[in-house]
């Protein structure tokens, strides 16, 4: 709704990535592939995961537009997914995951799949800091620490902003 500021929101996910070309990413709740498009030039292959079968269509046929060979699109629920889908089970591991979940925010069972995962780094991008608090409270009891959380004003003249919050694997 905003193109403007949709543009920052991906640089500063971008940025927050610190991507060098030789990263595996994943884009949970990846809609039609914005975020994955975005920064697959960066890193050595994203895989994006959403639930709506019509936007992971969407995702594939924008990776052909924009002629984006490093980006793979899959189908599921994410509260099972990767206990459930042999296709998500066999991907390399993530260096980093980004999720950009609904209002809701994650159930429990996806956040011990992330935390299971055991990324370097989670970018987590909210349009709830309520729901965002709570998982990143969840996600910092043991396996991370949370570095910078920065907003971005996606809707003007209104209350509610987008948020990013940056985590950290915690040193041993």
């Amino acid at each position: 709704t905003n193109t403007s500021q949709a543009v920052k929101l991906f640089d500063i996910i971008l940025e927050e990535s610190n991507l060098t070309g030789n990263e595996i990413v994943y884009d949970l709740f990846c809609g039609t592939g914005s975020i994955s498009l975005y920064i697959s030039k960066f890193a050595k292959m994203v895989y994006g995961f959403e639930l709506v079968a019509s936007a992971v269509q969407d995702a594939m046929q924008n990776a052909i537009h924009n002629n984006v060979k490093n980006a793979w699109f899959l189908k599921g629920n994410l509260e099972n997914l990767f206990r459930e889908n042999s296709e998500a089970k066999e991907l390399e591991s993530p260096d980093i995951i980004i999720i950009d979940p609904p209002r809701a925010g994650l159930h429990s069972k996806t956040v011990q799949d992330i935390i299971n995962k055991s990324p370097d780094r989670i970018i987590y991008v909210s349009c709830n800091p309520a729901t965002q608090a709570r998982d990143v409270a969840l996600l910092c009891q043991e396996e991370y620490i949370l570095k910078k959380l920065r907003p971005v004003d996606m809707f003007p003249h209104t209350p509610h902003i987008e948020n990013i919050a940056t985590l950290a694997k915690k040193k041993a």
